[in-house]
């Protein structure tokens, strides 16, 4: 997975955010199992809380590209700050990833933080606690 490239397909996206209330523009980019990149930006509406956030928009496009399984997710917002994602895409990214999928954010000195998803989201609900 070359960092730099999803970084580069990330703000990509960011640029096409609709933020026009927030003004918070955020770009996500996801390696698939296959090594394909899926990117995703923040859709916002006047009637909050509807919206869509960037991770949520970069998984829609995987599955809708066939991918099933993401590998990392680099998340892009302001520059130079990092921009983690909400807990509800938190756990959107452990649904559509595994307990090792890289998280990736931007830092305050423009290098790139990573971390799995299950130290950002421990003790994750899936679909083993659900009845069969």
């Amino acid at each position: 997975m070359n960092q730099d490239t999803l970084y580069k397909a990330a703000k990509a996206a960011q640029e096409k955010a609709y933020a026009p209330y927030s003004q918070f523009k955020v770009g996500a980019a996801i390696v698939d199992e296959k090594g394909h990149i899926h990117t995703g930006c923040n859709i916002e509406n006047a009637a909050y809380p509807i919206g869509c956030c960037a991770e949520q928009s970069a998984v829609s496009q995987m599955i809708i590209n066939g991918g099933k399984n993401i590998e990392h997710i680099l998340i892009v917002g302001r520059n130079g700050e990092p921009c983690p994602p909400c807990g509800a895409c938190r756990q959107v990214i452990f649904e559509h990833g595994n307990k090792d999928t890289q998280v990736h954010l931007e830092t305050a000195d423009n290098q790139l933080s990573c971390q799995s998803i299950s130290s950002l989201l421990p003790d994750a609900f899936d679909h083993s606690q659900l009845d069969k």
